[in-house]
């Protein structure tokens, strides 16, 4: 198989296993739920076509929506984030997305935390606010995107330092 669909496979399957089996039982203070499965969706090569990171994000979404019985919640924060992840990228490193040179190993560690947390606190908004889905809870949507976002992006610059520089 050609590496470059065997790596993104497996960083695919890596990531939904440990959510579905790690991430989604942990429960802190009765609220807090880190979702790293959407790394993936940040990671995906960003020279691909934006229809297919659309397929992709609704299948990835799909997928979480059946394991954790969350009825569209997920994909359609999938689809958000993956909609919105050229201008993230525009906003994070600039001229370098223009010409395609992004490699996130090679970006530094201030363009990745920007980069992550646009899109998971993107993400994160969109999940909780479907949720909840009631407009006099918008105090309890930010701050469970706020605590839970935290908690997602420490979780996501980590496997972004760990795995990230293997190839250096």
């Amino acid at each position: 198989m050609n590496k470059k669909i065997l790596i993104p496979v497996i960083q695919f399957v890596f990531l939904m296993l440990a959510q579905i089996i790690v991430f989604s039982a942990i429960n802190l203070f009765g609220y807090i739920n880190p979702y790293p499965y959407i790394l993936f969706l940040l990671l995906f090569p960003f020279i691909t076509s934006r229809s297919l990171l659309l397929v992709v994000a609704f299948v990835t979404g799909l997928i979480m929506d059946v394991f954790g019985d969350s009825g569209g919640i997920h994909a359609a924060a999938c689809l958000t984030l993956a909609y919105l992840r050229p201008f993230a990228l525009r906003i994070a490193f600039g001229v370098s997305y223009e010409y395609n040179a992004i490699r996130i190993s090679n970006t530094s560690l201030y363009e990745r935390f920007v980069y992550i947390t646009i899109l998971v606190g993107i993400h994160h908004f969109i999940l909780f606010s479907l949720e909840v889905f009631n407009i006099s809870s918008i105090l309890y949507v930010f701050q469970k995107t706020l605590i839970t976002s935290i908690f997602t992006i420490l979780i996501c610059v980590l496997f972004t330092i760990i795995f990230g520089n293997q190839k250096k």
